[in-house]
């Protein structure tokens, strides 16, 4: 196995920094849109029983986690043109 180079060492430092940072954005703005799709339907009004206010919770995940993955291909576009521009050699 060779030794990463110190540039190639700095490009994936970079590239790990760019998919946080993107992930980061990816999760405040699937938190904030899960928010106001709650808002805006009043969800909580199905709390009525005990078996409503347990179904509330996985719904709330589920419905986060969609926004959540439909944010995977923009990161890896963005992360992978970011990669692009970097000297490798």
């Amino acid at each position: 196995m060779s030794h990463l180079s110190t540039l190639e060492v700095q490009n994936w430092i970079a590239l790990y920094a760019a998919a946080g940072l993107c992930c980061a954005f990816a999760m405040v703005l699937s938190v904030a849109m899960t928010a106001v799709e709650l808002h805006k339907e009043s969800a909580w009004r199905e709390i009525k029983s005990l078996r409503g206010t347990f179904m509330f919770v996985p719904r709330t995940w589920w419905r986060w986690q969609k926004l959540y993955l439909l944010s995977t291909p923009v990161t890896l576009g963005i992360v992978g043109s970011f990669a692009m521009t970097l000297p490798w050699s």
